[in-house]
């Protein structure tokens, strides 16, 4: 019996020390990580721009990959058509005008595909394969796009982040103190509507302080703090939408996580799910309420 004990407490304290590796590799990754991005979101220009077109490519192929398209055909249309968006958006300073010829030969190549190997391959399979550039590249392109438009495009981008880290934080601090009524018990029994409720409080509260401090680094914006706090609303709702759709994914394809790039975080997909949801709504309400021109 004493042996039994014994054993058990041998592997309490091994699983202990584990967990205390995987908290310390997830730590230590996410310094380096966030180190990165806010080297890469100072610089802007072409480091902003080769990091996220290499990060889109990554993404897009942990998608592919869970999808068992990463080296298909639809997958190999879908980088080409990526790149040469990004390509594109350099080319136009970051005017998204033109890009629409790209996604309508990107729909035309990926039909064509289906048609010519019909029927190796399913329906599901060919939207797929259109989808993902919308969802992983050209979302992710909304940091750049957002980062390099004037005059506030340097101060704004920070909102993602915000609104999507941000959340995640206060929704998991929420959540894990107040929560008893579970947000969609089917999909993620952990997130708990009190703690949705308090991700988007967090998220704005960070978004009205971070005004204060940048009011007068962006005197064109008026009414900073108040203006980022009704962003930080719409934001941190979208952060929500992407976390869950990405976890809707992966329960549907049967996959824990979309990959192994960031040590104890996963994969790109895994890390940028909600920032990939937000980018674009930041853009679309900084461009509907004329804070970028």
């Amino acid at each position: 019996m004493a042996r039994k004990q014994k054993e058990e407490l041998v592997d309490d304290r091994s699983k202990g020390l584990l967990q205390n590796k995987s908290f310390w590799v997830r730590t230590l990754s996410g310094i380096v990580m966030t180190a990165v991005l806010i080297t890469v979101f100072v610089l802007g220009g072409y480091v902003m721009w080769a990091f996220l077109l290499a990060l889109s490519l990554v993404g897009e192929f942990e998608f592919n990959r869970a999808l068992k398209l990463h080296w298909g055909v639809f997958a190999w249309v879908g980088y080409i058509a990526t790149v040469a968006y990004y390509v594109l958006l350099v080319v136009l300073g970051g005017s998204i005008e033109y890009t629409l010829l790209i996604f309508a030969i990107l729909l035309v190549l990926d039909l064509a595909v289906f048609v010519i190997t019909f029927p190796r391959y399913t329906l599901e399979q060919t939207f797929a394969g259109f989808f993902n550039v919308f969802y992983v590249g050209v979302a992710l392109s909304f940091l750049y796009i957002v980062r390099i438009h004037p005059p506030s495009g340097a101060y704004l981008v920070w909102l993602v982040i915000i609104c999507s880290w941000g959340c995640d934080i206060f929704a998991y601090l929420v959540g894990m103190l107040f929560g008893k009524h579970p947000f969609v018990p089917k999909l993620s029994p952990k997130k708990s509507i009190e703690g949705a409720i308090g991700g988007i409080i967090g998220s704005v509260a960070i978004g009205v302080a971070y005004g204060f401090v940048v009011q007068k680094y962006i005197p064109d914006v008026k009414l900073a703090p108040l203006i980022f706090g009704i962003i930080c609303i719409f934001g941190a709702a979208a952060s929500q939408v992407g976390d869950l759709a990405a976890s809707a994914i992966k329960r549907k394809v049967g996959i824990k996580d979309y990959g192994k790039l960031i040590p104890g975080h996963g994969g790109v997909l895994d890390r940028f799910d909600s920032v990939i949801m937000v980018a674009p709504i930041i853009f679309l309400i900084t461009i509907y309420m004329n804070i970028v021109n």
